[in-house]
């Protein structure tokens, strides 16, 4: 096949979160811009992760609540679901914003090669077809690489995509498992554990470690698990699995538990176990590229060991998120661009988890504080004394801040409860302006609303609290 040759500002290889906005942001700063994606533009963040997992969720969600009818005076009778109409909402959901990606990439002048993209030792970008073969060279004075990840497994333990499955598949099972098996409680984890068992399988959640959802304060850690638990999910900690085995009628796991060896034979497994950079077949090692655990090592600006090739998103390395994934594209491309601003924050990015209740924190945990020898205040206000949570028929959860003692200062934040997900950007924006509980304390909350239980737990931390 016959090859051309174009000359861009800036080649960006992967169209997920970070690949696009980085794109776009180019583009208005008055660059000439390729984008090179080998399956559909969104990435998996829109096509097989953030998005069709929250359409499912809020699906699960929604027939839970309908199970709760009585509960708000309703009489309802014959209720059933349409398994496969879940499964297409989301695959809907998914299909209509990447055509929305589509239509930002025309409207941004930004040119879009089908393909895979791999650097030469040229430094520029060959794009090849499903064949492997060249059919585009793209000349570049940039190249950000924002490949993104893929699902793990344990060692010994293939993902089949029928038995043993990631998450990939799990969103478009042809039907409902009468039982799963989900290996690791992390975020991914969490919400399938919580999906599944809202229509009715039966689900196991394991965990090598002490709590579900390791890296999250451990408060909120055990009151999601104990949620869970009532609503009948088995979960599992200190739980190691050894051994797979898939058989006819469908998967035997060995696992050791504290409490000695268990066994299960379920429908499907789950692997949940995280993500890997897709750092592979890029032709980074022929160029001196360095990689740190399999991911692609970068500075504060994003850049990686060899000028003009910078990386973002999950092939860059933890955290492994959407948001920080469009943050670090713009940060790289106004950098490219020449101008003075700082790095991306880590230490103040939010994480989310979307399982009922929800899980969201930003900044550090008490547990993180104490260990770094800061002395702290912490304030609490459950959403059991919330009016707007009672009134919602949702009072499981809580607002949980940490301060420093000298001045007030908010470190870090948990939310747990309904909404919790929106309810962290509040903190997010406190952190990044270093407000004080006062000044959270002092600023008028809408009543009734979930958000007044930020307020509550500020005043709770030094004593100042009303409604508790």
């Amino acid at each position: 096949m016959s090859q051309d040759s174009e000359a861009y500002d800036l080649v960006v290889i992967g169209g997920g979160p970070g690949g696009y906005t980085a794109a776009v942001r180019a583009s208005q700063l008055g660059m000439r811009v390729a984008l090179v994606e080998r399956e559909t533009l969104g990435g998996v963040c829109l096509n097989w992760g953030c998005i069709p997992t929250k359409a499912l969720l809020k699906q699960a969600e929604l027939w839970s609540q309908l199970s709760r009818g009585e509960e708000f005076g309703f009489a309802l009778s014959d209720a059933r679901f349409d398994w496969h109409k879940v499964v297409a909402r989301s695959r809907d959901t998914a299909d209509g914003l990447a055509q929305g990606v589509a239509y930002l990439m025309k409207k941004n002048g930004v040119e879009v090669y089908a393909g895979m993209g791999r650097v030469t030792p040229l430094r520029s970008v060959e794009v090849r077809d499903g064949e492997d073969a060249v059919v585009h060279v793209l000349e570049a004075s940039h190249i950000l690489i924002a490949t993104g990840s893929t699902p793990r497994s344990l060692p010994g333990i293939e993902i089949d995509s029928e038995r043993i499955i990631s998450s990939r598949q799990a969103m478009v099972l042809e039907s409902m498992p009468s039982d799963i098996l989900i290996v690791g409680a992390g975020a991914i984890g969490v919400e399938f554990a919580y999906f599944f068992n809202a229509f009715g399988s039966r689900v196991t959640l394991l965990e090598s470690l002490p709590q579900i959802l390791p890296r999250e304060d451990g408060e909120a850690a055990e009151e999601l698990r104990a949620s869970l638990e009532r609503q009948g999910v088995a979960i599992e900690t200190d739980a190691r699995v050894q051994g797979v085995q898939v058989e006819s009628d469908g998967v035997h796991v060995d696992f050791e538990t504290p409490a000695g060896t268990r066994e299960a034979t379920v429908e499907r497994v789950l692997m949940a176990v995280g993500v890997s950079a897709q750092s592979a077949g890029l032709g980074l090692e022929a160029l001196g590229v360095r990689l740190r655990d399999g991911a692609i090592a970068v500075d504060e600006r994003q850049q990686t060991s060899v000028e003009g090739i910078w990386a973002i998103g999950d092939v860059a390395g933890p955290p492994q998120l959407a948001h920080v994934a469009s943050a670090e594209g713009i940060a790289a491309v106004e950098f490219m661009a020449g101008r003075s601003r700082p790095g991306v924050d880590r230490s103040a990015v939010p994480s989310c988890i979307y399982s009922h209740p929800q899980v969201a924190s930003v900044g550090m945990s008490e547990e993180q504080a104490r260990e770094k020898g800061i002395e702290i205040k912490v304030g609490r206000f459950p959403f059991a004394a919330s009016g707007k949570a009672r009134a919602a028929g949702e009072t499981e959860g809580f607002v949980k801040l940490v301060f420093g003692s000298r001045y007030g200062e908010l470190l870090g934040g948990v939310v747990v409860g309904a909404e919790a997900t929106e309810l962290v950007g509040e903190l997010a924006l406190g952190l990044r302006l270093e407000a004080t509980y006062e000044e959270l304390l002092h600023t008028i909350h809408a009543h009734p609303t979930m958000a007044e239980g930020i307020m509550e737990a500020a005043g709770e931390a030094f004593g100042e609290a009303i409604n508790i």
